[in-house]
């Protein structure tokens, strides 16, 4: 008889331990570590092909240049900015994880994808979390083709995949993995252990059968892909869809691509009819009112292969607290914290007495440094209620000295400004184009004080 295996997993980071504990030591999470028992192998019989390495194939070495350099063909999703995030199309035999928020629209672009693509390939939608009849209500709402999409409710993994064998899907959907499970493990569907397996059965599934299979995903409260660290490692991309319930746009942004960029954005828009994909993103981020205010700048970042322009807004006031506030929405808070020093020491004004409240506008979430000389260009237009130009343009990064330092793809992003009507632009030194932009001056800067100088 074979002695069944357990093991202790944490649930936040996924650190196995050989016995349980009431801390994790890897992340300092308490009671989050948990049991399973790991599924049991049957070793094939002595003398087989496989004896030695249960479940193993065989295998063979080469070199590199013998390894077949044919690039697996691509497929379109039907949408653009899907295509953009996922770094050109779906490249067969990919295992997809998109997660995001209840509500947001994962199954919603998944059921209008699969529709589409239904139309000239095989494709499987499996849901776990509705019945057939609620996938087709939503799609007769949504006013999509039915007659070719082949749809399955099961939960088990197993079974999931011998039906595929059968139905030979070049694309499939489950939805969602946190629902899966795997009869030999004992425990419950969403636990650390099933969630594991399930996602290493399906990814193993589709490289061997070259199916693509998108997962979806739960989220944790804080907004990260809930289940173990591994479920993101196993898998070749894994894409977030973002967006909050006052607002009708939805931005899919990628975390992790094998066969793309990382960090690209696709930006859609919640209709009646389902997700609709919005082809120039920096014009919704740019409605900006009729009457220019103190604190509002526009700046140019970076998403994966493309700039966005997206709107600055800073207000400070007098504090009536003891310790002033400091609050950021789409910006890093330490990032404001370190550019107020900066513009203290280097800049020549004191706002130690004030509160600081800065918004990006949108809810786009700003990572890069190239932000950093229009969040301080807006904080001094708020302090000294000075209104900025309209067709001003910023974007720079700032370091501890006050020196101004250059950006990736400073051309790209004055081209991007100078499309949608901008005519001035203030930018480090070594980002002045050598070409003359038609329409647009561009007032280059080496330090914090110069950039203050040409602006006010």
């Amino acid at each position: 008889m074979v002695k069944k295996k357990t093991a202790f997993v944490c649930n936040d980071c996924g650190a196995e331990f050989a016995r349980w504990q009431g801390q994790c030591s890897e992340c300092r999470a308490w009671n989050t570590v948990t049991e399973f028992r790991v599924p049991s192998v049957k070793a094939p019989p002595k003398g087989s092909a496989m004896s030695g390495y249960a479940g193993m194939v065989e295998a063979t070495v080469q070199t590199l240049d013998e390894v077949n350099l044919e690039s697996l063909p691509r497929f379109s999703t039907g949408f653009k900015e899907f295509d953009r995030v996922l770094g050109g199309g779906v490249v067969p035999g990919s295992a997809i994880l998109i997660g995001g928020s209840p509500g947001a629209g994962k199954s919603t672009v998944l059921l209008q994808t699969m529709c589409l693509l239904a139309e000239s390939m095989n494709t499987l939608y499996v849901t776990g979390e509705e019945s057939l009849q609620q996938v087709a209500m939503r799609a007769h709402r949504l006013g999509l083709p039915t007659n070719k999409l082949r749809t399955l409710a099961e939960t088990n993994v197993e079974t999931i995949c011998q039906l595929a064998l059968k139905e030979k899907p070049s694309i499939m959907v489950i939805d969602s993995i946190q629902v899966m499970h795997m009869s030999d493990v004992q425990s419950a569907p969403g636990s650390v252990s099933q969630v594991r397996e399930s996602a290493a059965y399906l990814t193993r599934f589709a490289k061997q059968n070259q199916v693509a299979i998108f997962m979806v995903g739960h989220v944790t409260k804080d907004g990260s892909l809930a289940g173990p660290k591994v479920l993101e490692h196993c898998i070749d991309c894994s894409i977030l869809l973002e967006g909050s319930s006052d607002s009708r746009f939805r931005t899919l942004r990628g975390n992790k691509n094998r066969f793309g960029a990382v960090n690209e954005l696709g930006v859609f828009a919640m209709t009646g009819q389902g997700l609709k994909e919005v082809s120039n993103p920096s014009a919704i981020f740019l409605n900006r009112g009729e009457e220019q205010t103190p604190g509002s700048l526009v700046m140019v970042i970076w998403e994966g292969t493309r700039p966005l322009l997206v709107e600055v807004q800073a207000l400070v006031d007098y504090s009536q607290l003891a310790n002033p506030r400091r609050v950021t929405v789409g910006l890093e808070q330490n990032r404001l914290a370190m550019l107020l020093a900066v513009l203290h020491r280097h800049g020549g004004l004191q706002v130690a007495d004030q509160d600081v409240f800065v918004n990006v506008v949108g809810g786009v979430k700003v990572s890069e440094t190239s932000a950093d000389l229009a969040l301080i260009t807006a904080l001094v237009s708020s302090f000294k209620n000075y209104a900025l130009d309209r067709e001003l343009v910023v974007f720079g990064e700032v370091g501890l000295g006050g020196e101004i330092r250059p950006v990736p793809s400073g051309q790209e992003r004055l081209k991007e400004a100078a499309k949608h009507g901008f005519k001035r632009a203030i930018v480090p030194s070594a980002n002045k184009p050598k070409e003359i932009i038609e329409g647009m001056e561009v007032i280059a800067v080496n330090c914090l004080s110069d950039a203050l100088e040409a602006l006010f």
